[in-house]
């Protein structure tokens, strides 16, 4: 019996000695640890009045940009300690500058965290509602405004659900409808953790409006960005763990269906479609642990990643902005518009990019 105690230990050793060197080599391509960043800068100077990030922003066709600032996300630095904070930008103005926008209503603004964000027009009346992804206290909500004059916010409703537990991003498509996208399943982010080692793909995307909130699509190993095609029939998501973005086809009832995933080679944050061409302009982690590290000498890169005919049998994805991190730390968004691009970054500054 006591060899074959011994016997037992010694194989369950061995077995947690192969599981603990799979799990190790597979946080490692995961976090594209041993992955070398070549510069590759634009024509791009720094937007006046950005701080403390520009975590998400997206563009109106009439030129209008909206972002959110200032997140504070876990395990993630922060240059600025005070609450966060949501800003306009006039695309069309010779030198685009960043407005605070004013909030009004019944808001709690002293613990406003804005994450992802998304703008719906209402084609009856042109009133524009912006959504909000807010994480006050660690929790978890949505946050919906009407745009009212040039500088204001006006607070009409705030949205929680259990089946929206950990929301990073969001894209309208109604006044008071939206998909999500939960970058966890559980709300331990030590059980998250073991999923993404153990590679179980349990996130979700969310369907929302008033009547109806239900589950549309999983098998997501960890949700990010998530925009809809300009023709409004597909949905695409950030797998940002997955190194993937996943292309869902809307059916009637709001229900998706997988139709396929496009490797990006980056941990791909939130996603913008330019509103002329159609193509999915990506802000990325080219090394993320560096993003936890918060090593002022070896900062974490930055990395923006276009996809070109998403839905031909041979999308074509390109690297157009690269940085090493002692120009941008931590990219998450890029924001195309009529030849220039906005990059925001989750608590570093901003860049206005000309690619003319």
């Amino acid at each position: 019996m006591g060899a074959m105690r011994k016997l037992l230990i010694a194989a369950a050793v061995a077995a947690l000695a192969v599981f603990a060197a799979n799990t190790y080599t597979r946080m490692k391509v995961m976090m594209l640890v041993s992955r070398e960043v070549t510069v590759k800068h634009r024509n791009c100077q720094y937007l006046q009045n950005i701080e403390c990030g520009a975590e998400d922003i997206t563009i109106l066709k009439d030129g209008l940009a909206f972002f959110s600032s200032g997140l504070k996300f876990p395990e993630v630095p922060s240059f600025c300690d005070g609450p966060g904070k949501m800003y306009v930008v006039d695309m069309l103005h010779p030198k685009p500058t960043p407005v605070e926008l004013q909030i009004k209503g019944e808001l709690d603004l002293s613990s406003f965290n804005p994450h992802g964000i998304s703008v719906y027009t209402d084609e009856a009346d042109d009133s524009i509602y912006v959504f909000v992804v807010n994480h006050p206290h660690s929790n978890s909500q949505i946050e919906i405004f009407r745009f009212a004059e040039e500088d204001t916010l006006v607070h009409l409703k705030t949205i929680s659900h259990p089946l929206l537990p950990s929301v990073n991003d969001i894209v309208a498509v109604g006044k008071e409808s939206f998909y999500a996208s939960n970058d966890q399943y559980f709300p331990s982010r030590t059980l998250h953790l073991l999923t993404l080692l153990l590679g179980v793909p349990m996130c979700e995307v969310v369907y929302y409006s008033p009547g109806d909130v239900r589950v549309v699509a999983g098998g997501i190993l960890s949700g990010n960005g998530i925009n809809l095609s300009l023709d409004k029939r597909y949905i695409y998501v950030s797998d940002i763990a997955d190194h993937d973005i996943d292309v869902f086809e809307r059916k009637k009832g709001e229900q998706l269906v997988y139709i396929k995933s496009v490797a990006v080679g980056s941990l791909c944050d939130n996603i913008e479609v330019d509103h002329r061409t159609g193509d999915l302009w990506m802000g990325c982690h080219p090394n993320p642990m560096k993003l936890f590290s918060s090593d002022p000498k070896d900062p974490p890169g930055s990395e923006i990643i276009r996809i070109q005919n998403i839905h031909s049998q041979h999308p074509v994805v390109t690297v157009e902005y690269v940085d090493d991190g002692h120009v941008l730390m931590g990219s998450t968004v890029a924001a195309p518009y009529e030849g220039r691009l906005l990059v925001g970054t989750i608590f570093h500054k901003a860049l206005y990019c000309d690619l003319r």
